[in-house]
């Protein structure tokens, strides 16, 4: 039986950091640095399962404040 074969019984939990970037995280460890709990956890595939419902965008905060920023809250019109 090889790894792959074998169940992943460890419980996780998501995690989030000041990108709003999520991951998971083994619940029995402590945070990495600048990683914060979310509230969820249980096995693998449901931590999995909530970051693909919750993550919808995947560009880093710092990213969609530039580009909103960017974006002119007036635009032109034809007439």
């Amino acid at each position: 039986m090889n790894r792959d074969d074998k169940e992943d019984t460890t419980a996780y939990k998501v995690v989030v950091n000041h990108e709003e970037q999520y991951s998971i995280w083994p619940a029995e460890k402590e945070n990495p640095l600048g990683w914060t709990d979310t509230g969820k956890a249980g096995p693998k595939s449901e931590c999995l399962a909530y970051i693909k419902e919750v993550w919808t965008d995947m560009r880093p905060l710092s990213l969609r404040r530039k580009m909103d920023s960017r974006e002119s809250p007036i635009r032109s019109s034809k007439s």
